[in-house]
C-alpha cells in the first residue's frame, strides 16, 4: 500500500484450480491504473504448484500467503477482510476475471460518491473456458431484478434490502467495499455459500449505501466446480438459504423494515430457482436432493 493515496485491495481466498487463479491474478496485474494491491491467501490447498507459481511471479504488488491449516471458506473470507488495509476492498473469486479498467472505474466512482459503502459495477458472465455465458439465473438478475433506473444511482435502506431478499442481483466478487464499514461487520459461520448476502444485509441495516454504476468492468465465471454450483446440485444450498431468510426476517423486523421482512419470508426467486433444478435432480434420481428442493420451493 502506498501512503497517502486511495487504493483498491484485492483479496483472493484461494481453494481451487491454479489455471483459473493464474488468470485472475494476471487480470489484476493488467490494470490500467496502478492504484491496487493483491493478496492471495491459500487455505492449505495440497497443490504445491500454486506456491511455485507465486515464487516465480515475484511481483512487487502481489502478496502470497499459505495458511498452515485449512480454515474453510468462511474462515478465509474473514481472514482476508481482517488483513485489509486499503480504502476499498474486493474479496475476489479465484476463478473470476477483473477487467483492465476496474480499478480506474471504481476509484473514480468512489471519489465522486465518498458516502458509498459498496460499489457494484457492471458485470459480464463467462463460462468455464472464458466464453460469454447466458444463464437463466443471470437473465433474471440483470433483466428483472437489477434496478432499471438511470445509473449511477445510490440505493439504501428497506427498499434495497427488500429487493435483495426478493432476489440477490449483486455479484459478490465484483463488489468494492469501503474498508472500515466492511471491517465493522463479520461473516456468519452458519452460512457458507450465502454468506455474501448475509454480510451485505448486515451492512445495510448498519446504514450502508450501495452505489450501482453502469461500466462493465468485471467478468463473473459460472462453472460446475464452484462452491455455489456444487451445493446447488445436491440441494444443500437451499437448506442454508431457508435458515438465512428466517434470520433475515428477524433482523428486518428488529430494524422496522417491513418490506424486507415480507420479502425474506417469501424469498420468491430462491424458491423458483429450486423448482427450476427439479428436472436435473430427477435425472440423477437423487431422492434426498428432491426432498430438499421441494421443501424449499413449496413452503415459506
Amino acid at each position: 500500500m502506498t501512503e497517502g493515496r486511495t487504493e483498491v485491495g484485492f483479496y483472493i481466498p484461494f481453494w481451487g484450480d491454479l489455471d483459473y487463479l493464474r488468470e485472475a491474478v494476471e487480470s489484476v496485474i493488467n490494470q490500467t491504473d496502478d492504484r491496487w494491491t493483491l493478496t492471495v491467501v491459500n487455505d492449505a490447498h495440497p497443490d504445491r504448484e500454486v506456491d511455485r507459481y507465486f515464487h516465480d511471479l515475484a511481483h512487487p504488488k502481489v502478496r502470497y500467503e499459505r495458511l498452515p491449516e485449512n480454515i474453510g471458506i468462511t474462515g478465509n473470507f474473514r481472514y482476508c477482510v481482517r488483513a485489509a488495509v486499503e480504502a476499498l476492498v474486493v474479496v475476489l473469486g479465484y476463478d473470476d476475471v477483473v477487467g483492465p479498467r476496474y480499478v480506474a472505474t471504481v476509484l473514480k466512482a468512489f471519489e465522486e460518491n465518498p458516502d458509498a459503502t459498496i460499489i457494484q459495477p457492471g458485470v459480464a458472465v463467462i463460462d468455464g473456458v472464458g466464453e460469454p455465458a447466458r444463464t437463466l439465473v443471470d437473465s433474471v438478475k440483470q433483466s428483472l431484478l437489477r434496478p432499471s433506473a438511470p445509473l449511477p444511482i445510490i440505493l439504501e435502506g428497506d427498499r434495497l434490502a427488500a429487493g435483495l431478499m426478493l432476489g440477490n442481483w449483486l455479484y459478490w466478487p465484483s463488489l468494492a467495499f469501503e474498508r472500515e464499514s466492511l471491517k465493522a461487520q463479520d461473516f456468519r459461520d452458519q452460512f457458507s455459500v450465502i454468506q455474501d448476502l448475509a454480510l451485505v444485509l448486515d451492512l445495510l441495516i448498519a446504514g450502508g449505501k450501495l452505489l450501482v454504476i453502469d461500466e462493465r468492468v468485471f467478468c463473473y465465471r459460472r462453472h460446475e466446480g464452484s462452491a455455489s454450483s456444487t451445493e446447488l446440485v445436491d440441494g444443500s444450498r437451499f437448506a442454508g438459504e431457508r435458515q438465512f431468510f428466517a434470520l433475515a426476517a428477524g433482523l428486518a423486523d428488529g430494524a422496522g423494515w417491513r418490506a424486507t421482512r415480507r420479502a425474506a419470508r417469501l424469498h420468491l426467486t430462491s424458491r423458483l430457482h429450486a423448482l427450476s433444478l427439479l428436472p436435473q435432480v430427477l435425472r440423477r434420481r437423487d431422492l434426498r436432493g428432491l426432498r430438499v428442493l421441494l421443501r424449499h420451493a413449496l413452503t415459506t
